[in-house]
């Protein structure tokens, strides 16, 4: 969509705004919007009246405030009901945060919500009868007002806008029925670039469940679709190979349930050696962005817990299924570390490949298996006598090798497809906080854009 610019402009008297369309106004925000902080927190009061609670998660990831979001339940007061209820055309905006990028999101209130309160950490900004709620909602998801909220934002620790700096952020209003049009063709626009960015989004759910299909079909039938098959006894497996072994994991491999480390021991000098503990394993790979350390001594004993590159660590502790089981492979990169409790490593024999045991234990398999047997309450756990127990197809060690190999490609060409898909979503969304920049700021002329 090409649009035009405005026939005349003239300088804003705003540096950073530079120059807006000749009939356009410049002005502080506190003279089109009265905007107020809220104090009403999380908790409930007794005598004060039940009220559902606008929080700040609410406004941080919905565009717009609806009544059938699930809001939180609390209590207010008959002033703050009066002065927070949520009305048709408020704009709510994050007042303060860990970082500068989080402060001024916006979300648009379209209807009045009665019996829903703006929540604490938030503000209230509500337009006069001159202003329109929706483009002043707009204004703050433009690069213009993000840039102006960044520099004022203070804070160390925690970072926040005070009620002065919002009050006198320099925005510029065309005429009221103007305001309108363009709020109208921003919403119409961002709705077809949303929905753009709903069917990469889609898709990457879609390559990530065909490739854990491709994973899962091959190692548990390989790679010859004409091969003979026979049951494998094990109703979750179903058929394998004729010519592939089935037995439990526990006679391939030795298992390993790490050290009792006493926390208040951990270190946190680096030359010390990393503990490899259960937040460290993610899902086919280790992070180390929380580590802590462990000082070895002479004579220690804990050579048996030193990890070594190929060795196989899996989390024992809950979260166990997110996008998959939290099971990786040791590198050299990640060397040395040493095996805290609730986390076990796996070494493989001759006869078991350690990615093909890795390809096993990342699938669904494993879950079904240790699921219905899942220990502990409030933190359930897989024990090493799960995992032991846990039975697995064994093709002759030259196929597993085979079946890595074809796993590993197939990986790369899912990871090439994931890749263009989120590239599209971050270029959609770029084009979407550009063109809403554009209008809010009068470098694009809408007015007549039904025409283009």
């Amino acid at each position: 969509m090409s649009l035009p610019r405005y026939p005349e402009y003239k300088d804003s008297g705003v540096e950073w705004l530079g120059d807006v369309p000749e009939h356009w106004d410049v002005k502080r925000l506190k003279r089109a919007c009265h905007v107020f902080p809220s104090n009403v927190d999380k908790k409930s009061y007794d005598g004060d009246t039940p009220v559902l609670l606008c929080n700040y998660t609410d406004i941080y990831y919905n565009d717009t405030i609806v009544a059938d979001m699930a809001f939180m339940a609390a209590t207010a007061t008959p002033e703050q009901i009066e002065k927070f209820t949520l009305r048709g055309g408020d704009t709510i905006i994050t007042k303060d945060s860990e970082t500068a990028d989080d402060i001024a999101i916006a979300a648009y209130v379209p209807v009045g919500l009665p019996g829903v309160i703006c929540g604490y950490h938030l503000s209230v900004v509500r337009p006069t009868q001159e202003t329109d709620g929706a483009f002043v909602k707009r204004l703050f998801d433009s690069t213009y007002v993000k840039s102006c909220v960044a520099v004022r934002a203070n804070g160390l620790t925690r970072v926040g806008l005070g009620q002065y700096e919002i009050d006198n952020l320099d925005l510029p209003f065309p005429p009221l029925t103007e305001q309108t049009q363009i709020a109208t063709f921003l919403d119409q626009e961002a709705a077809k670039i949303d929905e753009l960015v709903a069917e990469q989004r889609r898709l990457m759910d879609l390559l990530k469940e065909k490739r854990q299909a491709v994973i899962s079909h091959a190692v548990t039938r390989g790679l010859n679709p004409d091969a003979p098959m026979k049951p494998s006894g094990i109703e979750w497996l179903g058929d394998v190979p004729e010519h592939w072994r089935v037995g439990k994991c526990g006679f391939y491999i030795s298992i390993l349930s790490g050290f009792a480390f006493p926390s208040m021991e951990f270190s946190e000098d680096e030359t010390d050696t990393k503990l490899l503990r259960g937040i460290n394993v993610g899902i086919s790979r280790l992070k180390w962005n929380e580590t802590v350390y462990w000082r070895r001594k002479p004579g220690d004993g804990l050579h048996v817990y030193e990890m070594q590159a190929g060795d196989l660590v899996i989390g024992m502790d809950r979260p166990l299924i997110n996008d998959g089981m939290r099971v990786a492979k040791v590198k050299e990169t990640d060397l040395p570390c040493l095996l805290l409790q609730r986390v076990a490593s796996l070494k493989t024999g001759s006869q078991l490949n350690a990615d093909y045991l890795l390809g096993l234990l990342s699938s669904g398999m494993f879950v079904a298996h240790f699921s219905p047997e899942t220990t502990g309450v409030s933190v359930p756990h897989i024990s090493p006598e799960q995992i032991g127990n846990f039975v697995i197809p064994v093709p002759p060690v030259a196929e597993q090798k085979a079946i890595v190999e074809f796993v590993s490609t197939e990986s790369l060409n899912f990871d090439t497809l994931t890749a263009e898909a989120q590239h599209a979503i971050d270029l959609l969304q770029e084009r979407r906080t550009a063109l809403i920049s554009a209008a809010v700021t009068g470098q694009i002329d809408i007015r007549n854009s039904h025409d283009h």
